[in-house]
């Protein structure tokens, strides 16, 4: 069976802007169906899987995956003909609240509703039948089947947590075998998503974009300075329950598409909101602090409950929240679960792959369950094309190492001599994360290389930390982990500690609280970066690496070699590795960071 999932909601965002004019540019983001991709499923497992967003160029658009469904076909050999099924990773039936007013009920019939979907999918592919062909999922369960399916395990608890589904902002399920059954939503009006995000905006920054800020920015903040007042936004109740009486501050159906209400009680409870732009402010930091802190015992709250109720000591967790790395690291350390499993795509691309996987597993004798390793389901480039990308460039110069040993062995040293190297090789990864296949990667024992990466090549604020990546045979060493989470931190989801003896020199990956978003390399996963981290390893004594997504500020991943190369050289990046080639620019003085001469496509050093 060949299941190709989606997600996002196309013109989402640009209806929002035609219908509702005047409103503050950042609340145009407070819509469904962001993060749109897909993912193909056959009886062989994950074939391929992509976001739109790498393909247009668009961060985080929620437009219509044509372009990353066509990716997947193209590598399976399919035609849309071929598929079986295309399921979409919303539901959306008509209601009564979408019955609200005419902006309500326009949205659902031109954004929401699933023939708005089926007559986009005709659009792009008319010649097949889309009355049978297209199914819904309960967004939810696809998050939940995204993240369980390919966990690994024949049971476990599964939480899904994000700003909302169709009407629900969490749900607490557990799966046995193929079935997963839900044991409790929280509606949308009580989402520890949506106060996040109502937080961001607070805060001066984007919602539903950069979340991730906010708790990059909490460890500098003192977490109890506004604790209690956050916890007045945030109500723990018997029996693992919880209610959010913030939003229910948006007191109409336009302050709820502005969480305006929200953003009100915030500011009567701590103080006027951060204007974008304006400098940080210890208030702000404690603020984040204490928003984090709020969400994170609400968390615990809801897992303490259920892990007694059910006896379960495995957990999957899904959803936007699930993407919070802090939260994810404190739930590690507690040692509440033997085994935790997030899948790395863990947003709303990731629904897309859960909608797949549902379908496949209802659907499908064959059982395409199983442990995941790496998210290598994106575009990869032959050799042959890789050298196209560079053939005929006068603007750069480039040197084709005729062995990965060899490559590993000077691109090692120069990380080790302080270049930023960007790191393309193999297949893109699928999920917000550089794993090691579209990185840049850096010098983690250089104290200025965090602040010369956030200032001068990733272009954003400064107080934004870096993640290490290190051999499984060596993250003990240097990192303070629960026994057994090796296999949870392969996708560089939850925070450690640096270990203190460590901490000093590993300042370009440590936050200032000792943390650190560590990526364990398990051997097999990425022989490539497996050997970088070898040969780094052996001339410096470390073997860690600053690893960071290839990409510059509002710029999604880069998929292509055209794309890399083009952002290269606009850019502070030292070096650029494709696949076998090393890219360096004309007007620099010829030699690598090993010290060798370049020359032009040669395997050796002149």
């Amino acid at each position: 069976m060949r299941v190709i999932g989606i997600s996002g909601m196309h013109d989402g965002l640009a209806f929002k802007r035609r219908e509702l004019p005047g409103l503050d540019p950042r609340a145009y983001r407070i819509v469904q169906g962001l993060d749109s991709a897909a993912a193909l499923v056959t009886d062989e497992g994950v074939v391929a899987a992509a976001a739109e967003e790498r393909f247009t160029g668009v961060k985080t658009t929620g437009a219509f995956p044509v372009n990353a469904v066509e990716y997947c076909l193209r590598e399976a050999g399919l035609t849309m003909s071929d598929v079986d099924l295309v399921a979409h990773g919303f539901d959306y039936r008509p209601s009564p609240a979408h019955e609200l007013n005419q902006f309500t009920r326009r949205r659902y019939q031109q954004v929401y509703a699933p023939d708005v979907h089926r007559a986009l999918l005709a659009r792009h592919w008319a010649d097949v039948d889309w009355g049978r062909r297209f199914v819904t999922v309960p967004h939810h369960l696809a998050h939940a089947a995204s993240s369980y399916h390919l966990s690994g395990m024949d049971d476990a608890l599964i939480v899904v947590a994000d700003g909302m589904g169709e009407t629900e902002s969490m749900t607490v399920a557990t799966g046995r075998g193929r079935d997963v059954e839900v044991l409790r939503q929280v509606p949308a009006l009580h989402s520890l998503g949506s106060l996040y995000g109502a937080a961001t905006l607070y805060l001066g920054f984007e919602f539903a974009m950069d979340e991730y800020k906010v708790m990059g920015l909490a460890p500098y903040g003192d977490p109890h300075r506004y604790f209690d007042e956050i916890m007045r936004l945030i109500r723990l109740g018997p029996d693992g329950s919880y209610t959010v009486p913030a939003l229910a501050e948006n007191r109409s159906w336009l302050e709820h598409e502005s969480h305006a209400g929200t953003i009100r009680r915030l500011t009567e409870l701590l103080g006027p909101p951060r204007e974008p732009g304006d400098a940080l402010e210890q208030r702000h930091m404690d603020v984040a602090a204490a928003v984090q802190a709020g969400v994170e015992a609400a968390l615990l709250h809801v897992l303490r409950h259920f892990r007694t109720v059910t006896g379960q000591r495995n957990l999957c967790l899904a959803g936007g929240v699930a993407l919070n790395c802090t939260a994810n690291g404190l739930i590690s350390r507690s040692r509440m679960f033997d085994r935790i499993f997030v899948q790395p795509a863990a947003g709303d691309d990731g629904s897309a792959l859960g909608a797949a996987l549902y379908a496949h597993v209802s659907r499908a004798e064959v059982d395409v369950r199983g442990p995941m390793t790496m998210p290598y389901w994106g575009p990869g480039y032959a050799p042959e094309e890789l050298a196209g990308a560079l053939a005929g460039r006068p603007d750069c110069r480039s040197r084709r190492y005729g062995t990965e040993a060899e490559l590993a062995r000077d691109v090692a040293q120069m990380i080790a001599n302080r270049k930023v190297v960007a790191w393309f090789q193999g297949r893109m990864e699928f999920g917000p994360r550089a794993l090691g296949n579209r990185s840049i990667l850096a010098d983690p024992r250089d104290p200025t290389m965090r602040d010369h990466l956030n200032a001068i090549v990733k272009q954003r604020e400064g107080f934004r930390p870096f993640a290490p990546v290190v051999r499984e045979v060596d993250a003990d060493r240097f990192f303070d982990l629960p026994d057994g989470a090796h296999q949870r931190h392969a996708h560089m989801l939850f925070v450690g500690h640096t270990r203190t003896e460590y901490r000093a020199a590993l300042p370009a990956v440590t936050h200032v609280d000792g943390t650190a978003r560590v990526q364990v390399l398990r051997r097999g996963h990425n022989d490539a970066l497996w050997q970088l981290l070898e040969e780094f390893g052996a001339r410096t004594g470390v073997p860690v690496l600053l690893n960071t997504s290839l990409n510059l500020r509002g710029q999604p991943i880069i998929r292509d070699p055209e794309t890399a190369l083009s952002t290269f050289l606009g850019s502070r990046i030292d070096r650029l590795v494709l696949g076998r080639h090393v890219v360096s620019r004309v007007e620099e003085d010829g030699h690598d960071g090993a010290g060798a001469p370049v020359d032009q496509d040669t395997a050796a050093p002149v």
